[in-house]
């Protein structure tokens, strides 16, 4: 009979927070959700745990679930503390967080965290207590990429600006637009390099600082992209970049690429190379022809000895957009990628 009280007054308390209205962000939780999506109610925690941010103490707390591995805090509190603006979707009981260029998404009830689009995992899941959202604290060092230190029953968590950016060097392998938005492959192709995200806010320029768009960035170009710590565990990993810097001197409208294998070296020093057409447009088997100006480069967009183009090369090739009828098509190649093999 006690047990059956017991479910009976736990469900109750889930119904009433329900029922009350602001889950959070004062915003309504619709009672048509069933109740196994929200995380039941914990019991009253007898030890707080206190919480500064930034060096500031803030006014609610944490506490530590029963057999739990690490402390729960108020996302809300911590967050707006750090300076991120948050949106509270009712329908999914989710909230989107933005700052600069963070952004990640936070499901009650589930244990995936968004970041860059990406999700991963904190072994804990998002709770609702007393009308707020609670998180694992290392979501903030895991997702946000900021720092979290606890002592006793004490957390102190912090978020620097300064911290949250670094650079990386890259050879331009495909662009997927969506809009005002796409994802920029470097440092390689397929599941190699990485994928930068960029949006309306990121800032488009040459090496002499001059202002460029998202529309005049192709295949094939060198760039030096400043963007997120905080980088999605995809193949290949994702981050958001704020600024990109084309370190080549002339841009080469309509290039397409091809990664493959040199199949064969030709008399006239011509590359038979076969594999993937990184673009609808792009043959899987193409014939480049080199120039004095063909550049061969890394992944990363350093120099590399011509010597390197041999018969079994992995490589990436940049040309276009002019090609022969011919089977297989021949083209002018003005930049070829080496891409190193594993050892």
């Amino acid at each position: 009979m006690k047990s059956v009280m017991k479910k009976s007054l736990a469900i109750l308390s889930v119904t009433s927070v329900l029922g009350a209205g602001a889950a959070y962000a004062d915003a309504p939780v619709p009672v048509a959700v069933p109740i196994n999506a929200v995380v039941p109610i914990s019991a009253p925690v007898p030890a707080p745990y206190t919480i500064q941010v930034n060096g500031n103490a803030i006014e609610e707390t944490g506490f530590m679930k029963p057999a739990g591995q690490e402390p729960m805090v108020p996302l809300r509190a911590v967050t707006e503390s750090l300076g991120f603006a948050l949106t509270w979707n009712p329908d999914t009981y989710a909230v989107e967080l933005t700052k600069g260029n963070i952004y990640t998404v936070v499901t009650t009830g589930k244990d995936t965290y968004t970041i860059n689009k990406m999700l991963t995992s904190l072994g804990t899941a998002p709770e609702l207590v007393d009308s707020r959202l609670y998180v694992p604290a290392s979501f903030v060092s895991k997702v946000l990429h900021g720092s979290v230190a606890t002592k006793g029953t004490s957390i102190s968590v912090s978020l620097s600006d300064e911290a949250k950016k670094v650079q990386s060097t890259g050879v331009i392998s495909t662009i997927r637009v969506n809009g005002d938005n796409a994802a920029i492959h470097i440092q390689g192709a397929a599941m190699d390099g990485i994928v930068l995200n960029v949006g309306k806010d990121t800032v488009y320029q040459t090496l002499d600082g001059k202002t460029l768009s998202l529309s005049d960035l192709h295949s094939g170009l060198t760039v030096s992209a400043e963007h997120s710590m905080a980088m999605a565990q995809s193949l290949p990993p994702q981050t958001y970049a704020t600024k990109l810097t084309v370190l080549d001197t002339a841009l080469h409208a309509g290039t397409v690429g091809t990664a493959g294998t040199i199949e064969d070296v030709r008399e006239n020093g011509s590359l038979l190379v076969k594999g993937s057409g990184l673009t609808e447009t792009a043959p899987d088997e193409v014939v480049l022809q080199l120039g004095e100006d063909t550049a061969v480069v890394d992944p990363n967009g350093e120099p590399v000895d011509k010597a390197a183009l041999v018969k079994g090369a992995s490589v990436i090739g940049f040309y276009g957009p002019a090609l022969t009828k011919s089977l297989p098509p021949i083209g002018n190649a003005w930049k070829v990628v080496v891409v190193p093999t594993e050892e």
